[in-house]
């Protein structure tokens, strides 16, 4: 039993003599409440896009991937991430089942005690695989997914957190600046994204209007972007660890950050069907905020006008690499995250300054650019380049393996995909009515040449939806019979 007690001012003092803020204490608490909400968000943002045969699962989805990364995070992710004796790579099994974590000063700072720390990271390390699994959105079985979300968990994510916030990683040792999660989170997600794209193959009707579908429920849409929004500011602003000045200017970034990037993306989105697209603004404010989030502690106000500006336009032009290089990325995770992360890695290493840094009264970093500390771009663009290599093989080869295991083939049989997932594996669905008539037209009838659905249309003069409304007048706003299938 742990023996505590408090100073005349009210800071708790730990058995080992430490005192802890408790207001630095009730911040990280909250900030991990904050995070916590934004898992079911991406699970409501993802099943926003889609048809609404598979409205359900992804949101099912999101609660399992917390279910499946709170244990394994228990039973030794927490080690393999943050064990102070680790290696530059990994950690070891010195905490394996949360032994001995509780009252002494965490890895992250010595601020908050290892216990709130821990529970603090299992958020990002739950929400991480969740927006990776997305790729799988209309053509895989569940069940599988859960091994998959522990193999990830394990091989992925904990190695690149490991050496991104370690303090015994190389890339905190070499100087690596990344505040809450460009590399370990976004980078690691979008390109696990892309290995699942590209091992799972093309959904059916790929390429034909079969896919030309609108977002079935755009309020899915902007819920989930509402809860990924609020969620945010713990993200970042709970990356402190402290309740202080560089807290709060996390918090300001990265709602300014967010702002500009949806507008950005909204604005390049019209100008090609002259319409407000409220899916374009929400996919630019999220832009914006992964693209913050390795900067936020680092960069200034005005500089997170610059990271929302590009994340909103190179994210946004990024959807199109799906239509080049022919794989089927439902959601553009991979645009969205993986280059969303690397714009922000880069644009960090160009604008960080250490008088923001400083702003805790404790962290000393040389900066970047603007305060003449040129190598720290190299360093930032080998941590990106890393962690896209590293999360890309892996995760390719976790698939693999389980591709050859009986029962672990992520990949669904034709009948699956025309029912729709939720029907399929589930037995449950989102709505009372999912009609899947259009499904099973002959293939002859599809319009070759079409482009997939997602949250962003193949940039062209004449859009998906316009092509599609020429061709039936039925197929308008809210009466798209694909988006009931």
């Amino acid at each position: 039993m742990v023996n505590v007690t408090y100073d005349s001012s009210g800071d708790l003092i730990s058995s080992t003599g430490t005192v802890f803020n408790e207001g630095d204490i009730a911040w990280t608490l909250a900030s991990t409440a904050l995070v916590w909400i934004m898992i079911p968000g991406v699970g409501f943002f993802y099943s926003g896009l889609l048809r609404r045969k598979n409205a359900l699962n992804m949101i099912y989805l999101s609660m399992m991937t917390v279910a499946m990364v709170s244990f394994q995070w228990f039973f030794w992710g927490y080690s393999l991430a943050f064990s102070d004796t680790a290696s530059p790579y990994i950690g070891n099994l010195k905490y394996f089942a949360l032994r001995n974590v509780l009252d002494q000063p965490s890895i992250g700072s010595a601020r908050v005690p290892a216990i709130v720390f821990c529970v603090f990271q299992l958020m990002f390390a739950a929400i991480t695989p969740m927006i990776a699994i997305g790729a799988v959105a209309e053509r895989s079985r569940l069940g599988p997914l859960l091994a998959f979300v522990f193999a990830w968990s394990t091989l992925v994510y904990d190695p690149i957190a490991c050496w991104t916030w370690n303090a015994t990683g190389w890339s905190f040792v070499l100087g690596g600046l990344d505040f809450a999660g460009g590399t370990p989170v976004h980078i690691s997600s979008g390109t696990a994204a892309l290995a699942i794209s590209l091992y799972l193959g093309k959904r059916r009707g790929y390429g034909t209007e079969r896919l030309a579908y609108k977002p079935h429920n755009t309020t899915y849409v902007i819920l989930g972007t509402v809860f990924l929004w609020f969620g945010w500011f713990g993200f970042n602003g709970g990356s402190a660890l402290s309740a202080n000045l560089r807290a709060t200017q996390a918090c300001i970034v990265t709602n300014l950050a967010a702002s500009v990037g949806g507008l950005t993306w909204m604005l390049w989105d019209y100008r090609l069907e002259r319409k407000w697209s409220v899916v374009g603004f929400c996919s630019g404010a999220i832009a914006g905020l992964v693209a913050i989030t390795p900067g936020s502690g680092f960069v200034g106000s005005p500089a997170a006008v610059l990271f929302g500006f590009m994340a909103g336009t190179v994210c946004n032009f990024a959807t199109q690499l799906k239509f080049i290089f022919k794989y089927d990325d439902t959601l553009d995770i991979f645009a969205s995250h993986a280059i969303g992360g690397i714009v922000g890695n880069v644009l960090t290493g160009l604008f960080a300054q250490a008088s923001v840094a400083g702003a805790d009264g404790i962290t000393t970093i040389p900066g970047g650019w603007l305060d003449q500390n040129y190598r720290q771009l190299g360093i930032q663009l080998a941590d990106s380049v890393s962690g896209l290599s590293y999360s890309f093989v892996m995760t390719t080869i976790i698939l693999w393996i389980m591709h050859f295991i009986p029962g672990l083939r992520l990949r669904c049989d034709e009948e699956t995909e025309i029912l729709g997932v939720d029907d399929a594996e589930m037995g449950e669905f989102a709505y009372d009515y999912v009609g899947i008539e259009t499904e099973l037209m002959p293939r002859s009838e599809y319009n070759i040449g079409a482009a997939s659905g997602s949250r962003e249309p193949q940039h062209t003069t004449g859009t998906t939806s316009q092509i599609s409304e020429e061709k039936d007048p039925k197929l308008v706003a809210g009466e798209d019979t694909s988006s009931r299938g």
